[in-house]
């Protein structure tokens, strides 16, 4: 089924990218396949495409013939762009990975958003008690009808920022800032894990479609703000973005950024580390914006519409789920409107 917030102009591409894009992302080093416009010269042009991303660009003598991906599908032309491995880009280093290693500190060291702060904004240090650090997105209540009067509030964030990638039980104290950044449990405990949305992994025989990586946490509604840092508050949903769109975040990392969507509707293989590997359908894909902590920012437009929620990246892009369903899979509402 076609994603009803993809541009009339590029229904055609959708289709031919639904109907290819299992084949295509079974060819060696293809991670993703999503819709975009063409890049010639490492400049991009008005000429949309089918984009097959792949992690690393080779001379079509150096691929098998079975790798050999074709310049059109049923005339709708297609472009190979390099983005590199594709990574949750949430949390730093595992807490273990650290404990002994200064220069790995010293490399991940944090920016302004990592001290404590209560009522919490969006964009600054939050995690669960056994990670080291993502963002907190944006505050949150129940998707009830409006309007209405709340009756719990919450934090939203990334499943591996807030459940640990799944492994994390409800209940779980949520630390503010994260444990790398000096939260300790239980003095800066500011939620506890409520509801999240599991991760399906990848297998040898399978490749299950998830649509996001997020998950709410309850807190007190005095410890809670709804306010992301630098941005302000969100005012609406955008939840259709086109490619050429400028957007911007606010993350515990890299502080505030602003990037350009490059590609839309996009489905791509994300790593979560340990050999797991998880498909992600209609994605936002954006140019470069974050870094490694920033997972779980809140991505809007230049008019304070919340886009989507940030989770992983590469060198050369970063990736969002679309906020139309972290709302709906999470039942909360981020704004009224």
């Amino acid at each position: 089924m076609i994603d009803q917030a993809i541009p009339k102009q590029l229904l055609e591409f959708a289709t031919a990218q639904q109907e290819n894009e299992e084949k295509l992302l079974a060819c060696n080093n293809v991670v993703g396949v999503a819709l975009g416009n063409k890049i010639k010269n490492d400049k991009e042009t008005d000429q949309p495409v089918v984009s097959v991303l792949v992690n690393q660009k080779l001379p079509r003598e150096l691929l098998s013939e079975n790798d050999r991906l074709p310049t059109k599908i049923k005339g709708i032309a297609i472009d190979v762009v390099e983005v590199g491995d594709i990574f949750t880009g949430g949390t730093l280093p595992n807490i273990a990975e650290l404990d002994n290693n200064a220069a790995a500190l010293d490399t991940i060291a944090p920016q302004t958003l990592r001290r404590r702060v209560r009522p919490a904004k969006g964009g600054y240090s939050v995690g669960h008690h056994q990670i080291t650090a993502g963002t907190l997105g944006t505050c949150c209540y129940d998707l009830t009808p409006f309007p209405s009067t709340p009756q719990k509030y919450y934090i939203l964030s990334n499943n591996h920022v807030l459940a640990n990638s799944n492994n994390a039980r409800i209940g779980d104290p949520i630390l503010q800032p994260g444990p790398i950044d000096g939260g300790t449990y239980p003095g800066d405990v500011i939620a506890r894990l409520t509801r999240f949305v599991p991760i399906r992994f990848m297998t040898a025989t399978s490749a299950p479609s998830n649509y996001v990586d997020a998950a709410i946490a309850e807190g007190d509604f005095e410890d809670l703000n709804r306010e992301v840092y630098w941005i302000g508050y969100i005012k609406r949903l955008y939840t259709a973005p086109q490619v050429g769109d400028i957007v911007q975040k606010t993350g515990r990392t890299t502080n505030f950024t602003t990037g350009e969507v490059t590609n839309i509707n996009a489905t791509i293989n994300v790593n979560y580390g340990s050999g797991r590997v998880a498909r992600f359908c209609r994605q936002i894909i954006t140019s470069a914006m974050s870094a490694g902590g920033d997972s779980g920012s809140l991505v809007t437009d230049r008019n304070e519409g919340a886009v989507g929620l940030l989770f992983a990246g590469s060198a050369t892009r970063t990736i969002v789920n679309n906020i139309a369903y972290v709302q709906s899979l999470l039942r909360v509402r981020v704004t009224e409107i």
